[in-house]
């Protein structure tokens, strides 16, 4: 697909679910309908505008454990120096003065079943007819021995915006002259794909102007990866020789961990490093986990036209935590799935049935300041598999321009930081 026309296409779909509602339908009274939306990431904020932006006399409640967000997309420009912490911190103040959005900083203990509710940390109890979930992700703390939470403060995972992101800026930065650096990806699924081999890249950036002689190894427990023949090239345009991926096949699958020494002992190897990243397995939030809203899996199975719960369909779960497969995790997908859910439950209020949607997911990951590449896909609910099935894919050309494609990456992070926080 020609980049104009995708990214005309993406203004698109991103005001789509307002189309879908015809000026003239009936209107609910005014606070007559309560939504409280859980989470205030890319997912949990989007749902929130979207639903005052189609029908601003919703009564909406947004509840996030702090007054503000910190991204995890950008958290790599932050380690690799592009970016200082800062701009990672997201606020709420344009979707209360704008949409007149309940903002509420406290964390969830609770939600009740009948009556409908939410209760929070300080005793508040807040009704709802639909409750929006966006939790994000929980880690598997036991799924590789010697790695768990205590662990993660020696090697971080830096998989969640703020302090990890800080830590492991520190620890690159103190790294000695022609140290080793260690990056460990989790296995499928887990949130953003490509964000482990981002990391390494602009790692290296980092490294190439200040420990010249530094090594990267990402040992992996995957065959491949998002963006592998984009990654690799640019490394090899990049930071020859610096960078090296080891799949299970070279050395066998992860046995366990040493983060206090820093040592990552596989089947028939071990690799000790100066600087260690594990990102541990994933699973979703530790939120809907105790409302037993995930199953086996540990994510939450959702009816993937309108994102409800398939345990409780009056609520909806967008985001990381959901299993909305082939979509990938990540806060563009996120931002879409809020979008469907925000439509259907303004048909729910209605009293209509939601039509079948349409999804995108499109993701930029850096090398460089000036070398970006991208991955796309679009998504539609099949009723012959009763899910999503992806309709068309695309990558960055191999010939490409990746200054190009840099400064577009750029402008969609200002577009999208807009779109989802107002």
């Amino acid at each position: 697909m020609d980049r104009r026309r995708f990214l005309l296409q993406c203004a698109a779909w991103g005001t789509a679910a307002l189309a879908r509602l015809a000026p003239g339908t009936p209107q609910p009274r005014r606070g007559s309908f309560k939504v409280v939306v859980i989470g205030g990431g890319y997912g949990g904020a989007t749902a929130a505008r979207y639903l005052k932006l189609i029908k601003p006399e919703l009564d909406v409640t947004l509840v996030n454990r702090t007054a503000h967000h910190l991204s995890c997309p950008g958290s790599n420009e932050v380690i690799g120096g592009l970016s200082p912490l800062a701009t990672l911190e997201r606020r709420y103040d344009r979707l209360v003065s704008t949409f007149g959005i309940r903002m509420v900083a406290d964390e969830v203990v609770k939600i009740e079943r009948s009556p409908r509710s939410v209760v929070l940390a300080g005793g508040t109890r807040l009704p709802f007819d639909r409750a929006v979930l966006s939790p994000g992700i929980g880690f598997r703390w036991t799924d590789w021995p010697g790695y768990d939470e205590a662990a993660s403060r020696h090697a971080p995972h830096a998989w969640q915006g703020g302090e990890q992101t800080a830590l492991l800026r520190k620890q690159l930065r103190a790294m000695r002259p022609g140290g080793v650096m260690i990056i460990v990806p989790p296995p499928n699924p887990y949130r953003c794909p490509p964000g482990p081999y981002e990391r390494a890249s602009l790692a290296a950036h980092y490294l190439k102007r200040h420990n010249p002689r530094a090594k990267i190894l990402i040992i992996d427990p995957k065959t491949q990866f998002s963006k592998q023949a984009l990654f690799q090239r640019g490394w090899q345009d990049l930071c020859p020789g610096m960078i090296e991926w080891l799949p299970p096949s070279a050395e066998g699958a992860i046995d366990r961990i040493d983060a206090v020494r820093r040592v990552v002992h596989l089947d028939f190897g071990r690799h000790a490093a100066d600087v260690l990243n594990v990102i541990p397995p994933q699973k979703a939030g530790t939120l809907v986990e105790r409302a037993g809203l995930t199953d086996a899996s540990g994510w939450c199975p959702v009816d993937t036209r309108n994102f409800a719960s398939a345990l409780d369909p009056c609520v909806h779960i967008i985001g990381d935590a959901c299993a909305a497969a082939p979509m990938p995790k990540s806060a563009f997908a996120a931002n879409t799935q809020a979008k469907v859910a925000a439509a259907a439950i303004i048909d729910a209020a209605e009293g209509r049935e939601p039509s079948a949607p349409s999804l995108i997911n499109h993701c930029y990951s850096f090398l460089a300041p000036d070398y970006a590449i991208s991955i796309t896909g679009v998504y539609a609910f099949s009723e012959r598999e009763k899910g999503l099935v992806a309709t068309a894919t695309g990558e960055t050309a191999m010939d490409a321009d990746r200054a190009v494609e840099a400064s577009m990456a750029r402008a969609w992070q200002r577009h999208f930081a807009r779109d989802v926080f107002g």
